[in-house]
């Protein structure tokens, strides 16, 4: 299990996360919800060692080395100029020292043209692409950022049965979605996030009031504008 206690994190003066508690345990998809700011991506590269000069604790709790057992999908992927789809790939197996992998399978499913150069492809095949990344890869744990982003419906679909389908298989996923509706019909905990706190874990049975809960947690102001614009029927 990956266990987050008492994260904290601040960029000079700002402090960016204070105090968060977090478990993603193997065989769970656990996502990751809040507003524009609320430390979200911080908490992803503490969690991953992007960031290492934060308090609190991270760690897996048999030993396992993070790094070595983690993939991680950041939120825009970066592609080296002139390297094809096909030569990324490698390249990513090459820097975890992995064995070569027969990609026909996979791409079959994705259809990516793998010899074309990664940085001329559409946002949403360079999503697929560094997604394709990952599943060649038999990671413990998986961390995406926004996965569903950029993503065309049928792809989005496809990536939702995946996703359940390595749950399955005993891997842990902590992900984040700006549509709430990806995060309900494939999670089983949810944590809201605001501010670099958190506010609430929602496990799967307490999801319907998670909608709720965002708007009175997060836009009380704008819902009072809301009524403002758009009052009750007088009728």
């Amino acid at each position: 299990m990956l266990s987050i206690h008492n994260l904290g994190k601040s960029f000079g003066a700002h402090q960016v996360l204070q105090g968060v508690h977090l478990d993603l345990r193997p065989g769970s998809i656990h996502g990751l919800v809040g507003a524009n700011g609320a430390g979200k991506t911080t908490l992803l590269h503490c969690l991953y060692g992007l960031l290492t000069d934060y308090s609190g604790q991270i760690r897996e709790t048999t030993g396992l080395p993070i790094r070595e057992h983690t993939g991680v999908l950041p939120y825009e992927p970066y592609f080296y100029p002139r390297l094809t789809g096909r030569e990324y790939l490698e390249f990513c197996l090459q820097a975890r020292r992995r064995p070569r992998v027969d990609f026909t399978a996979w791409n079959s499913l994705l259809e990516l043209p793998l010899d074309q150069y990664a940085e001329e492809y559409s946002a949403g095949m360079k999503k697929k692409l560094a997604l394709l990344a990952l599943l060649v890869q038999d990671f413990r744990y998986l961390i995406l950022d926004e996965p569903f982003n950029g993503l065309d419906m049928g792809t989005n679909l496809l990536l939702k049965e995946i996703l359940l389908r390595l749950r399955a298989q005993d891997r842990g996923i902590l992900l984040t979605s700006h549509l709430l509706g990806t995060l309900t019909e494939t999670c089983d905990e949810i944590t809201l996030l605001a501010g670099g706190t958190v506010l609430r874990h929602y496990p799967a049975a307490e999801f319907g009031a998670l909608s709720a809960d965002l708007l009175d947690s997060l836009y009380q102001d704008k819902l009072a504008q809301i009524a403002d614009l758009l009052p009750a029927s007088q009728r």
